[in-house]
């Protein structure tokens, strides 16, 4: 039976039906039931991981509850009561949690990582912070779309300290996207208490720095927060606008329960033990006679049924087994793209305009392309290239960004779970170190986790030659040719590279797009007219011979060129145009017709691409090789400014005289 208790919280239901009232207790209550069988399980074995939210279940009911069903929700750790609230299998939940194929991430991720599009849930990753970016692309999904409806992100007093907090709430003001963000200020980030993570009185304060509404709220208080949520949200959807909402509670258990509790004074957690959520809003009920004792053990014998019916199904589910192929398969969403051939009208264009022309092309056959960038709008870009863009598209799809590299990667990443495709420029390529983790971790990963795939390209301008130095002239691709769920495109002339930003801007799936700025506009060829693609992970044959191989990119197609010409060299040039898939079966053809092999790439030696396509050719066709597999890269330092330097530095220094070694084999 229910025991009488103080009642310690204050509530004011105003009109609320008794009907609302109940629902608001049984869907707190779920999530408790849930996670106490949790807490036995994992002393079990049973499950190997568990976030409690044990003294924080109103703050994930009564914002769910406020929320439409088809309105997306980012939550954290300690939000069950978002997936139980939006009504998310028990079973699939419990698979989940123990590993299995019918949970959300088939084994891949654990715990609350995950998320479920059915249900309008986005997954978190464990940096905290991006999911708040995501939420405000889903925003700004939202505005473009003309939908009176609202996204909501959850976040720690902790994640408030991450710099994505500032760029996701920057951006998200001065966009004025219909954003909701969650603060569950629980008093600790792991073990670091709030007295040690921002100095304000309240994280709500930081609303008025962006120009915010922001309120501050009894996060164990569930009347309180489905109101004021409702409320806001209903506001929102008439009057698009960010709000920053605090609501203050505490963590009953660790920060994952074998951290445990030690670090908090017993005082304080006795004094939070008697605010607790759903034995307060129980008391109150009864009080109220909303409810009975008789309802309240029906409800609990219901939801243990539940449970324990949900539990015995998943233990029937075998542990998951490897499957390579499969796990393969999963990392991009599947993309069997229709080749378009290109027109046979031409016109003379240089690299950058006919970058620029495959971006015309693009917005014109994709409508719901949006391109964001620093000045990319009025002004064109620092390269001209989105130049006249505002006046044929509009400010709404040509969009200004704040210099928030990260929430503006993200946004990217919110738009594709909406359904739309984007562009995001980094004014110059090394730039992305700020969005890094937006890429590498989320943009990357999500399709392999939990099949949310990211229809967004990333233009890079990058490479040296132009005395830009050390954070402009970087050519970066070896970052990101390590991460699985990467697309990499690198073209060395203009017709490529309209036809493979095409075929980027066409690809569902993440793809990194690097244009060298030298050749932006030092490089002048015929241009096919009208909307064509080139394939990606197609290299191409720049000229035939039997000399050697040489395989390269970018600009080094260039110095391949000039140099083979000079030394009078009967050379294979594979230009392999995209990096991330490689085309090795290009590769194998050439080197069986040569025996000799030269890697040459722009990008520093050490790390660089050249060693991994290196392995590939020793592992593979050593028995057709007639010298050492060898390698003509940048020098092992930062990029330098100064002329002579700077031309020391590049591979092509280097080049002749290795081609000359190679030749003498």
């Amino acid at each position: 039976m229910a025991k009488k208790n103080k009642i310690n919280i204050s509530y004011d239901v105003g009109r609320m039906s008794k009907k609302l009232q109940k629902e608001l207790y049984i869907n707190m209550l779920r999530p408790r039931m849930i996670e106490e069988k949790m807490l036995i399980l994992l002393r079990q074995g049973k499950i190997s991981k568990w976030f409690s939210g044990i003294g924080q279940e109103a703050i994930s009911v009564g914002c769910t509850m406020a929320l439409e069903s088809n309105e997306t929700i980012f939550p954290m750790h300690r939000n069950l009561g978002v997936f139980t609230t939006r009504k998310v299998p028990l079973f699939n939940l419990f698979c989940q949690w123990q590993g299995k194929m019918p949970g959300f991430t088939k084994g891949r991720d654990r715990s609350f990582h995950f998320g479920a599009s059915d249900y309008h849930i986005v997954g978190m990753i464990s940096h905290l912070g991006p999911q708040l970016s995501l939420s405000a692309g889903v925003g700004l999904s939202h505005l473009l779309k003309g939908e009176q409806h609202v996204s909501l992100a959850f976040t720690g007093e902790g994640g408030t300290s991450e710099g994505e907090f500032h760029e996701a709430l920057n951006t998200a003001a001065v966009w004025n996207l219909p954003a909701i963000f969650v603060i569950e200020n629980n008093g600790y980030g792991l073990s670091t208490p709030v007295k040690e993570q921002y100095a304000c009185n309240n994280l709500a304060d930081r609303g008025v720095g962006y120009g915010m509404e922001s309120y501050i709220i009894d996060g164990n208080n569930i009347v309180e927060v489905y109101m004021t949520l409702d409320r806001l949200a209903k506001s929102i959807r008439k009057k698009p606008r960010p709000v920053l909402v605090e609501c203050k509670t505490f963590r009953m258990r660790g920060h994952e329960e074998a951290s445990g509790t030690k670090y908090v004074p017993k005082n304080l957690m006795d004094e939070w033990a008697q605010k607790d959520p759903i034995t307060n809003y129980e008391q109150f009920l009864l009080k109220e006679k909303v409810i009975d004792i008789d309802w309240v053990e029906t409800q609990k014998a219901s939801i243990k049924a539940e449970i324990n019916d949900a539990l015995l199904e998943a233990s029937k589910v075998e542990e998951r087994s490897g499957n390579r192929t499969l796990e393969l398969t999963d990392v991009f969403k599947p993309h069997n793209p229709k080749a378009v051939k290109p027109s046979k009208k031409t016109k003379e264009l240089r690299m950058i305009d006919a970058i620029s022309d495959g971006l015309r092309e693009g917005m014109k056959k994709f409508d719901d392309l949006v391109l964001m960038g620093q000045d990319i709008a009025d002004y064109g870009g620092v390269f001209k290239i989105t130049d006249g863009f505002v006046d044929a598209f509009g400010k709404e799809r040509v969009r200004n960004t704040p210099l928030c590299e990260s929430a503006i990667l993200g946004i990217g990443i919110g738009l594709s779970i909406r359904g739309m495709k984007s562009m995001v420029e980094m004014q110059f390529g090394d730039f992305v170190t700020c969005g890094f983790n937006q890429i590498v971790n989320n943009a990357a990963k999500l399709h392999y986790r939990w099949g949310q795939n990211v229809d967004m390209v990333v233009r890079m301008p990058c490479g040296g030659g132009v005395g830009a130095g050390p954070f402009h002239s970087q050519t970066n691709e070896a970052w990101f040719f390590h991460v699985p769920g990467l697309k990499i495109v690198y073209p060395s002339c203009p017709s490529d590279a309209k036809g493979l930003l095409l075929a980027a801007l066409e690809d569902p799936n993440p793809v990194l797009f690097f244009e060298h700025k030298a050749l932006y506009r030092n490089l002048t060829e015929d241009v096919p007219q009208g909307y064509y693609t080139e394939e990606i992970g197609k290299a191409s044959i720049v000229s035939s011979g039997n000399d050697l191989s040489i395989i390269t990119y970018g600009m080094g197609v260039h110095w391949a060129k000039a140099a083979t010409d000079k030394l009078q060299i009967d050379a294979d040039i594979v230009d392999l145009r995209s990096l991330a898939p490689i085309d090795y079966t290009a590769i194998e053809d050439s080197i069986k017709k040569t025996n000799k092999v030269l890697i040459l790439h722009e990008d520093s030696l050490t790390g660089g691409i050249g060693g991994e396509i290196s392995a590939y050719i020793s592992e593979h066709l050593f028995e057709y090789l007639d010298g050492p597999v060898m390698r003509c890269a940048s020098m092992d330092t930062p990029f330098p400014f100064a002329g002579n330097l700077e031309k020391e530095y590049l591979a092509s220094f280097d080049l002749e005289h290795t081609l000359q070694k190679l030749l003498a084999y």
